[in-house]
């Protein structure tokens, strides 16, 4: 898109305001809304905010940033009034200086992508499934725990009473360019899916932050609160967000090889090795929160063992049936309150660890590995995910690889900000410890 064609549709649709958005580092979609009459002034680079108010930015003294839209991104909310529509762009932070500010996770993935094209590719392809929760609205308008329905995998009205709702936000995401590929009501009650079309990696990472940002004002429209929590629910499934990941070099798929074991390269054995050797190590990047951890425990169908099979859903690296174009190496664990931008960057450096170093990948599992008891698991090379937040940021911190690819700004304050929310939870007391000592001590 050019200027031209920008000021074109906003003529056409009657858009009045601009948002100017951006994502800090917890994955928090934040933006500065203009009148129209400031969109030369954005276009031009122009446009200044408070950067010392965003989460894990800069300090009060060096708190001048600018906003440089990325004009690809330009996209008309279809949700908003007829009398003046919102249109987006999505930016780039920049320092007063004119270079990149190294804190802002959409950079910090292009410069990833740099050692990806240093390393013979071109493109990194992603497609991811984000899971969320519909709750119904309480009347003040706030969350409640009552679910909008009681339905399973696949199941259809009148027990998926969801169905309407996604469908409004198939139909949103449609108008706004979104190539919608499959949505499903998911294993938990009140949990939803919606597949959209894989792309490379940092559009794949703004359609994520746009799809969080359709559902919930469309599920609000409904009187619902759509959730991206990993784990709402006690007893039941928790969401997760499946990465499928593949390498390109002038549009062919580095990770096929039609006469390769399992019509896979040896690219694409390498990056699993990647991957997996440092699995244990990115958990606190692509599972950031407290309650991350309680979804990647046995029996709820996220992995929490560190392995890799061909057809096996149980280990953390799954390789989908589909070869050629579609040749791909599927991350499990990862669920959708990780900032796509990090997550992708972390999972990019991993892999391309294995490729640079050609690393050997392990013997695939093929096992049920929910069914292995611990010597077993050992006796295969399988090795646990990380049980608490805190257990996945000190392995993050000795993984030389992952604080290189998240740089030294984002790893500093992400680590800072990650032991604070660990020191609040540790200290703050619990429904469940009241429940277990308040009459029995």
């Amino acid at each position: 898109m050019n200027k031209s064609e920008i000021n074109k549709i906003i003529e056409e649709e009657n858009v009045r305001f601009i948002r100017l958005q951006f994502t800090d580092m917890l994955g928090t979609i934040k933006n500065v809304e203009i009148p129209l009459s400031q969109l030369d002034k954005a276009l031009d680079n122009m446009m200044m905010f408070d950067g010392s108010s965003i989460e894990g930015f800069v300090r009060i003294e060096e708190s001048d940033m600018y906003l440089y839209p990325d004009l690809e991104t330009f996209v008309v909310f279809p949700w908003t009034s007829d009398k003046g529509k919102v249109a987006r762009f999505i930016c780039d932070i920049y320092k007063p200086d004119g270079t990149p500010f190294e804190g802002c996770p959409r950079y910090n993935l292009k410069r990833n992508l740099k050692k990806m094209e240093e390393l013979g590719f071109d493109t990194f392809n992603i497609g991811t499934e984000p899971e969320f929760f519909l709750f119904k609205l309480d009347e003040n308008g706030d969350p409640s725990l009552e679910l909008n329905d009681h339905g399973g995998y696949f199941d259809l009205a009148p027990t998926d009473l969801g169905e309407n709702c996604r469908r409004d936000i198939v139909l949103e995401l449609e108008e706004m360019g979104f190539e919608i590929e499959a949505s499903h009501h998911e294993v938990a009650p009140g949990q939803h899916e919606i597949d959209f079309k894989y792309s490379d990696a940092v559009k794949h990472a703004d359609d994520i932050q746009t799809f969080k940002l359709a559902v919930k004002t469309i599920a609000r429209k409904h009187n619902l609160h759509a959730t991206f929590m990993p784990k709402p629910l006690f007893g039941v499934n928790g969401s997760g967000m499946h990465v499928n990941m593949s390498l390109f070099k002038d549009g062919e798929n580095k990770f096929f090889d039609k006469s390769g074991e399992m019509q896979l390269s040896n690219t694409a054995y390498q990056f699993i090795a990647g991957v997996i050797e440092h699995a244990t190590n990115f958990t606190a990047v692509t599972n950031p929160t407290i309650n991350s951890y309680k979804r990647l425990v046995p029996g709820y169908e996220a992995p929490c063992y560190v392995a890799w099979s061909g057809s096996n859903r149980s280990p953390l690296l799954r390789i989908p049936n589909s070869r050629g174009l579609s040749t791909r190496v599927e991350a499990r664990s990862v669920d959708p309150s990780a900032n796509p931008y990090m997550a992708l960057a972390v999972l990019l450096a991993a892999g391309l660890d294995g490729v640079e170093n050609k690393l050997e990948a392990p013997d695939a599992v093929d096992r049920n590995i929910y069914e292995m008891n611990k010597a077993e698991r050992e006796e295969n090379g399988v090795k646990d995910l990380p049980a608490t937040l805190m257990d996945a940021l000190e392995k993050l911190q000795k993984d030389e690889v992952l604080v290189n690819a998240l740089g030294e700004h984002l790893f500093e304050h992400f680590m800072e900000a990650k032991e604070i929310e660990w020191d609040n939870f540790r200290t703050a007391v619990h429904p469940w410890e009241r429940e277990q000592y308040l009459t029995t001590y």
